[in-house]
Order: C-alpha cells, then structure tokens, then sequence
C-alpha cells in the first residue's frame, strides 16, 4: 500500500506517508542522534523542522511564516513595514546591482521580456519606473530584490555558499540562507532546504514587498504564475496577510487573458477567519 502510495497517490497522501515515516523512525533517530555530539543536535534540528514542515503544511498554518504585522496601523504601509523586509544595510547593499535596473532603456526591457529573463511582475513595473531619481532608484532596488527572492524560491536544496551567483551581494545572500531556507542534516552534511513553509515565508515577504511598490495593490494571479504556485494557495497567504481580494481583468500581453485577482491592503484589515480545513481538523480531533 505504501509503495501505491509512492506512486500513485495524491500530495495529501503522500504527506501522510511520510510523516508516519518519520514518526516510526523518530525514537531510532533520536536514541542515535544522543552518541554524536554536534552532529546529534543538527540532525535532531533537521528531523524536528521536517516533522513541522509536514504538520504545518498540511493544516494551512502560514501565520507564523508571515511578516511582523502591525493591526494597529494608521495607513496601509505602516501595516507591514518597509524595515521590516529590508533592514536599511541590506537596501544600501542593493544600491549596485539595481543600477541596471535605475538605467534600463525601453529596447532592453523588451528584450529582457523576450528572454524571460526576469518575472512578469518586475518586467511590468519596469515599464513605470518614476521620472525622479531618488524615487526611481527605491522602486528599482526593490525589485531587484523581489526579483532575486522569487528566482531564489525556485531551488530545493541549497548547495552553493552564494546561491544567487556572485552579482548578489553577500548580505542579501546570507539573508536569504538564513531567513528563508530550514536546515536539515542528510548524508553526513548539513543542508539548507526550502521546504513548503519557506516557500510559504518567501511568497508571504514577496507580496509584502510588492505593495509597497504598486501602492498597495497589486495583481495576485501575476505573483502567483512567477512564484510557480497553485491558485488556492496563493488566496490563502494573501488572505492570511488580511488582504482584500476582488477579480479583475488580467492584463492583455498576459498569456490567456485571465481573470485576474487583486490584493489590496487597505485599512481597517479585514477580520481574520480560520480555514475550512483546521475547522475540519478540530471536529475530527
């Protein structure tokens, strides 16, 4: 049934498996984990995260991945703030590679959207880059920033000390190692893993960052393609981050034509509700 299960089943049961996996192998592991000194407690760390991973996931638990939020606000950017995404020597740090973004040209910007080279959601905003400089300079770190997370989502296990090549800067590359993978011990050597919950905490510092580019609006369904995830979990992070969310038309260059869902962050934050499935949870509990 098991091996079935490997093959055949849906992601629900193969979550299931595995936690039952590990819950089996977790006494073994730990007994063990108690005769090897340093590497005991790495290896204890990488099952523990593991084992919540798979319990976390599997009952939508994304509030404790969102960034700090602040129901008290008196405007929408005080809400989650800018600080809060970016300390002020990691937005100093992007001050040279976003360059290419403050001096980008009209022919580049469609060359770039022919390669695909950045996602749609940047290669969009780069067409309304501000006239004034100071203004253009914020909004072109900010999306080399989110441009670099979203690239940065794609990978599994983290292998490289400088993931995303030596034109990042190392502050911004120990951010991301640090902030947005989970460590597990596999094969003898530590690993950085983005799991399901990191690629949760990186999809909810995302939308973070891109309402405060686009005023505090912004087009979920566009996120959502370059992020590679599927429509309802999408909806979910961005009702858990107290957006509003209505269906708009998409934009024509975008492929199919789409109904297109917005996210707005707007005051007073909507009052947040449990989901279906924890509701679910606690009547099988």
């Amino acid at each position: 049934m098991d091996l079935c299960i490997e093959a055949f089943g849906t992601s629900k049961q193969k979550r299931a498996l595995n936690s039952r996996r590990m819950n089996a192998v977790g006494n073994d592991i730990l007994n063990t984990a108690v005769t090897k000194a340093a590497a005991n407690i790495v290896d204890a760390k990488g099952v523990t995260a593991l084992i919540q991973d798979v319990a976390q996931d599997d009952v939508q638990n994304i509030s404790a991945f969102l960034p700090p939020c602040n129901e008290d606000a008196d405007k929408p950017e005080n809400v989650y703030k800018f600080e809060y995404i970016l300390s002020p020597a990691e937005y100093e740090a992007l001050r040279i590679p976003a360059a290419a973004f403050v001096n980008i040209t009209p022919e580049e910007i469609i060359k770039k959207t022919q390669d695909r080279s950045h996602c749609c959601f940047v290669l969009e905003e780069l067409k309304f880059l501000p006239t004034n400089e100071k203004s253009r300079d914020h909004k072109a770190r900010c999306l080399w920033f989110l441009d670099t997370l979203i690239k940065f989502s794609y990978q599994k296990v983290i292998k490289k000390k400088y993931p995303m090549g030596p034109e990042c800067p190392q502050v911004i590359s120990r951010k991301l190692m640090k902030n947005f993978t989970s460590l597990t011990y596999n094969n003898n050597s530590v690993q950085n893993l983005i799991s399901a919950s990191m690629k949760a905490k990186i999809t909810a510092y995302v939308i973070a960052l891109a309402l405060h580019i686009n005023n505090f609006q912004i087009d979920l369904t566009v996120l959502q393609n370059d992020l590679k995830l599927q429509e309802s979990r999408m909806m979910d992070i961005a009702k858990a981050m107290r957006l509003k969310v209505s269906r708009a038309k998409g934009l024509p260059e975008l492929e199919n034509d789409q109904n297109h869902k917005l996210g707005t962050l707007s005051l007073p934050l909507p009052v947040q509700k449990a989901s279906g499935n924890q509701r679910k949870r606690k009547k099988m509990n």
